[in-house]
C-alpha cells in the first residue's frame, strides 16, 4: 500500500524559509518519481518540482526556480523541498506525488503542461505553508 506522508509546513515570515519534507513506504523508493505541487485557495494546483529515479537532481519549472531545492534520500526514503525567501504568495497547500519513473516524461516537458498532476497516481495529504507579511 503506497504511502506519502509529508510534514514541515506552518506559519512564517516573508523572508523565512522552510524545509518540507516527505516519507514514502509502500513501494520500490528507487523505482519511483516524485514531484511537489501546490494549491492556493482559489487556485490550480502548480508543480513546484519534480525528480524521476534516473535524475542526477530535481527539475522546477521556470517560475519556481531559484528558491526551491528539492532532494531525495533512498535511504531514508525521503524527499524534502527546501524552500528559501518565503513570499506571502507562497502560502499554499504543498502535496507531495509519486508515480513510476518509467512512465514519466523529462518533468522539462511535463511542467509546460496543464495536466502533469494528473501523472501522479500517489498523493501525500499535504502540509500548509502559511507566509505572513
Amino acid at each position: 500500500d503506497v504511502q506519502l506522508q509529508a510534514s514541515g509546513g506552518g506559519l512564517v515570515q516573508a523572508g523565512g524559509s522552510l524545509r518540507l519534507s516527505c516519507v514514502a513506504s509502500g513501494f520500490s523508493f528507487d523505482r519511483y518519481a516524485f514531484a511537489w505541487f501546490r494549491q492556493a485557495p482559489g487556485r490550480e494546483r502548480e508543480a513546484v518540482s519534480c525528480i524521476r529515479s534516473q535524475d542526477a537532481s530535481a527539475y522546477y519549472p521556470d517560475s519556481m526556480r531559484g528558491r526551491f531545492t528539492m532532494s531525495r534520500d533512498a535511504t531514508r526514503n525521503t524527499v524534502s523541498l527546501q524552500i528559501d525567501s518565503l513570499q506571502p504568495e507562497d502560502t499554499a497547500v504543498y502535496y507531495c506525488a509519486a508515480t513510476e519513473s518509467i512512465s514519466l516524461a523529462p518533468p522539462r516537458l511535463l511542467f509546460k503542461t496543464s495536466t502533469m498532476p494528473r501523472l501522479f497516481e500517489s498523493w501525500g495529504q499535504g502540509t500548509l505553508v502559511t507566509v505572513s507579511s
